[in-house]
């Protein structure tokens, strides 16, 4: 109806965050509309972040892969739980060691605090995704949270899907 009154201006400043994974691309595709939301986004100033708990791939990885599907994405918007998991072990200790079994995503994360990764008595260890788990590096792990490190993950989560299926899952 003609009587009804649009909602007052807000002074305050509106932003998103967003998931990345199945959100605006899935396994390589654009989700339909995910480009044209980003778009609106832009073009009304509003602040956003996209955000994933893949912790295998830098923001910049990311950001280019995302390019690839016709998203545009700067890697500055883009916020891992490698990148989570750096903050937070920053907040519990400026400088340190730590063992990780992840890839570059986290292990480039974890430079960029200034910490030290190595095998030789590290406070901490931290478990991320990968694509190539091997029992020689979770033993290593595994001995030394066993020996007093602190363990740290970048994400609790089931088992992502694939086109493949979930892991350890089979179909008739």
């Amino acid at each position: 109806t003609d009587d009804i009154t649009p909602p007052p201006k807000r002074d305050e400043p509106i932003s998103f965050l967003t998931d990345m994974d199945g959100v605006l691309d899935k396994e390589g595709d654009i989700i339909p509309g995910a480009d044209k939301f980003l778009d609106e986004l832009r073009e009304n100033d509003v602040e956003y972040m996209v955000l994933t708990n893949n912790s295998i791939y830098t923001p910049r990885d990311l950001s280019a892969r995302l390019e690839r599907t016709g998203i545009d994405i700067p890697a500055e918007r883009i916020w891992t739980s490698a990148k989570a998991t750096a903050a937070f072990l920053a907040s519990q200790k400026e400088v340190s060691t730590a063992y990780v079994v992840g890839e570059s995503g986290l292990t480039t994360a974890l430079h960029e605090i200034g910490w030290i990764l190595t095998d030789s008595e590290p406070e901490y260890v931290v478990l991320g995704e990968t694509r190539t788990y091997s029992f020689e590096a979770i033993t290593t792990a595994i001995r030394l949270i066993r020996r007093g490190a602190t363990f740290s993950c970048t994400h609790r989560a089931i088992p992502g899907p694939s086109p493949e299926g979930v892991p350890g899952s089979y179909s008739q």
